[in-house]
């Protein structure tokens, strides 16, 4: 009888062990995978994504950690871990990135969002229909009435970047280099969640508005805004618009922002399907806008938002992963 259990309990956990190993082979290893949730709704709702796929799809032992672009850029850089950064902005952490990539300690696994980190000054769709005359920033000065407020009807108000925020020191120097003081006025809207109220105001009363924005974002989503055009990016002009000691700056597009898969190097090496995953791992920026304001309007998290993305979005994601492992992913939120 005792022989009889024993042979019993060794065949069950063979089986498991089995179906552990059938698992981390999919996966490629045993491992805890960490995805680094940064503290901004379209990071953290990216890294909840990768961890539900590589959970129900590889069968991965993944877990989301909490972070944010320099501590986690600095950790991966000095200790290897998080694993998985799917949303780090490389011109917040310029000289980290430099130092991991020279030591092989990170590596871009791709473009997390398909035309990039976009910045610029915005309206909403409705200014660009009602006013052709209006398709690029060098055509503000002669139309600045338009966005004239009662507080100064003399000139125009272009809303300005949050204090504090890189894009600040930018925005303050092209609107010197486009001579606007004359016409326009620079708000400063206090904080970026000023900013979004101020244009929801606007669109609310089908108001004119322009102002700095950047994209994706549930904002431009939601409230459908166009980024004005901008003349060609040119490097040297650049250099001297994001320093804030410039004193005779020019005109000059502004640089599209380079956001990177961060993988560690070392999960590349011992889980190739994953690293496959991540190479694959790109998204449209107008489709993170159209998901960023559905969890706007429906209160979500970035939990429901990944699994909103999993529900509604199979054409894209299905491409990231091979048939088998897509099954797996369309059973898992059903």
């Amino acid at each position: 009888m005792k022989t009889f259990k024993f042979l019993a309990c060794s065949a069950v956990l063979a089986g498991i062990l089995a179906t552990t190993a059938a698992q981390a082979a999919e996966c490629g290893t045993k491992d805890r995978i960490t995805v680094s949730a940064f503290t901004w709704l379209s990071a953290a709702s990216l890294a909840h994504l990768a961890q539900k796929i590589l959970v129900a799809g590889y069968g991965c032992n993944a877990e989301v950690v909490p972070g944010d672009t320099v501590p986690t850029a600095t950790s991966m850089l000095s200790k290897g871990e998080p694993d998985i950064a799917p949303e780090l902005w490389l011109s917040s952490v310029g000289e980290i990135w430099t130092k991991a990539k020279e030591k092989g300690i990170i590596y871009k696994a791709g473009d997390i969002f398909s035309e990039g980190g976009q910045e610029g000054w915005w309206v909403p769709d409705y200014v660009v229909k009602e006013h052709p005359e209006i398709k690029s920033i060098t055509d503000l000065a002669a139309n600045a009435k338009l966005f004239a407020e009662l507080e100064n009807p003399a000139k125009g108000r272009l809303y300005g970047c949050p204090p504090g925020w890189a894009c600040e020191i930018t925005t303050n120097n092209l609107f010197k280099a486009l001579k606007l003081e004359s016409s326009f006025e620079l708000f400063g809207p206090g904080s970026g969640e000023n900013l979004k109220a101020a244009v929801a105001r606007k669109v609310a009363r089908h108001e004119p508005f322009v102002g700095y924005y950047w994209a994706p974002t549930d904002a431009v989503g939601k409230y459908n805004l166009v980024k004005l055009g901008m003349p060609a990016f040119e490097e040297e002009n650049w250099k001297c618009l994001t320093d804030a000691k410039c004193t005779s700056p020019k005109v000059t597009g502004w640089k599209t922002g380079e956001v990177a898969v961060a993988v560690a190097s070392t999960l590349k090496a011992k889980a190739p399907p994953v690293a496959e995953f991540l190479s694959k791992y790109t998204i449209p920026n107008s489709t993170v806008n159209k998901v960023l304001a559905w969890a706007d309007d429906n209160k979500a998290t970035p939990e429901d938002v990944a699994t909103h993305f999993l529900k509604t979005e199979e054409a894209i994601w299905t491409k990231w992963v091979p048939a088998d492992a897509a099954e797996k992913i369309k059973a898992s939120v059903k």
